[in-house]
């Protein structure tokens, strides 16, 4: 990605997290999908988000490689409307049902530093699944699992797959390949419902 580029999309998401902005990030091409949420912090190379759902509730944490972003969007209809929906889910107390605000505001640390990291520590020190999306897929596929064992170049992933439940399957994961993890959200609260009920795990 050159220079320009990054150095834009990093002062978009700068403008987000201090004007605390409901945005559109684009990160998987040619795609409909999209992330929607609120900018946390930023490091480097990774940025921190609060996701927001198609109801307008919070979907958990995600961390996005912000070189794998293809563009960044505000004051969209589509937010617009999202932002209306978030007004029905604080009303009706179901905003925030899985705490994140909480967590983010007990675990400052969390949204210092090395954000990749700090994600991948909390999920394998608390034994929290996670989805990995990686470059090689783009939004293809993601993978929701635990993460067996890691070190600071590679993590090892034991997911399971939607299509296949006889087993449990390992994915070597290179960090530099990642382009998202999403925590503490629905995925990974359906996903440790799975495993522990599917794979004793």
């Amino acid at each position: 990605m050159e220079k320009a580029k990054l150095n834009e999309l990093r002062a978009q998401l700068t403008i987000a997290r201090q004007q605390g902005t409901l945005i559109e990030v684009h990160n998987i091409p040619h795609d409909e999908y999209f992330n929607v949420g609120f900018v946390v912090a930023m490091d480097p190379t990774f940025c921190l988000m609060i996701s927001i759902d198609w109801d307008g509730k919070i979907n958990g944490l995600i961390v996005i490689r912000i070189s794998s972003i293809d563009k960044i969007e505000s004051n969209t209809d589509y937010l617009l409307t999202i932002s209306e929906k978030t007004k029905v889910a604080h009303r009706h107390d179901y905003f925030d049902l899985w705490h994140v605000q909480q967590f983010i505001d007990d675990h400052p640390d969390f949204s210092r530093g090395d954000l990749l990291n700090n994600a991948l520590n909390d999920s394998y020190t608390h034994r929290l699944p996670v989805v990995v999306g990686t470059r090689k897929y783009k939004g293809a596929d993601d993978f929701t699992g635990l993460i067996a064992s890691r070190d600071r170049i590679k993590l090892d992933l034991h997911y399971f797959n939607e299509r296949d439940l006889s087993s449990l399957w390992s994915y070597e994961i290179l960090l530099t390949q990642i382009d998202y993890v999403r925590v503490r959200g629905t995925q990974a609260a359906t996903g440790q419902q799975i495993m522990r009920d599917l794979f004793q795990n």
